[in-house]
């Protein structure tokens, strides 16, 4: 790995296939692989689900950073746009939570309803600078293609494109991939097939020659910690979610 570049790997795909479960499942595979690695966990849906998935208590959001920088714009700080942004990228650090074996740090969730572009901007410039700080960074995207749409992702080094066995989630990450090929500068791609209930309907599966890195059969052991809201790195190690993610991670060349 080239030490001045991190890899970045952004997580896609329709709402409700299991992203986040499989985003917190790829950070504990890194950790797990890389203890002497700086690896960061974004979370970069609103719904902020990648903080239950690691267990982690989230005391302030990238987005509340922004607002009280608004804020005290909005109060009569007369201070310039750079200047802002300079408090904005140092005070990111103040939102980043350092856990065992990584860094955690989630967007949260705009109060404009229908209008990300600014934070979507100021996303983008976050994760730019917060990537030279790590080797490996896990961002867990919204549902759908609005991020990459925004150009939020512009450049991620492994694009995994999360489906169910359905026709509709297959539909979604091949649109993902088409705004993906035109907006992202991504190295390397490939799909994942969650919550497989039968074997039988690999071969009824269409990923319009999207590669397929690994089929995960449906597993009672993560269903169970969805429930109770339970860490992923607590997971036995025989948990289909964890050889899947470890499965595909390998033939995607990052473990």
């Amino acid at each position: 790995m080239n030490m001045n570049k991190a890899t970045i790997i952004a997580v896609a795909g329709k709402g409700g296939v299991g992203k986040t479960s499989l985003s917190a499942t790829i950070v504990r595979c890194l950790v797990e692989k890389y203890p002497d690695k700086k690896i960061l966990a974004i979370d970069a849906d609103p719904a902020v689900g990648l903080s239950t998935a690691l267990g982690i208590d989230v005391k302030m959001t990238i987005d509340d950073i922004r607002k009280e920088i608004i804020a005290s714009v909005d109060e009569g700080d007369t201070r310039g746009a750079i200047e802002l942004l300079g408090e904005a990228k140092y005070r990111i650090f103040d939102a980043l939570v350092e856990t065992d074996g990584y860094s955690f740090i989630a967007v949260g969730r705009p109060e404009t309803a229908g209008c990300y572009c600014k934070i979507n901007s100021y996303l983008k410039e976050v994760i730019a600078i917060l990537s030279n700080e790590f080797d490996y960074v896990v961002i867990d995207g919204e549902a759908g293609i609005e991020q990459i749409n925004r150009r939020v992702m512009e450049k991620v080094t492994h694009l995994l494109l999360i489906t169910d066995p359905s026709k509709k989630g297959c539909q979604v990450i091949n649109t993902i991939k088409g705004v993906a090929d035109e907006l992202v500068m991504y190295d390397k791609i490939g799909a994942i097939i969650n919550r497989m209930a039968d074997e039988s309907l690999k071969e009824y599966i269409n990923t319009n020659g999207i590669e397929v890195l690994s089929y995960i059969a449906d597993d009672k052991n993560l269903s169970m910690f969805d429930i109770q809201g339970e860490n992923i790195f607590n997971l036995p190690d025989e948990s289909n979610v964890v050889k899947g993610v470890k499965e595909a991670l390998n033939r995607i060349e990052v473990l």
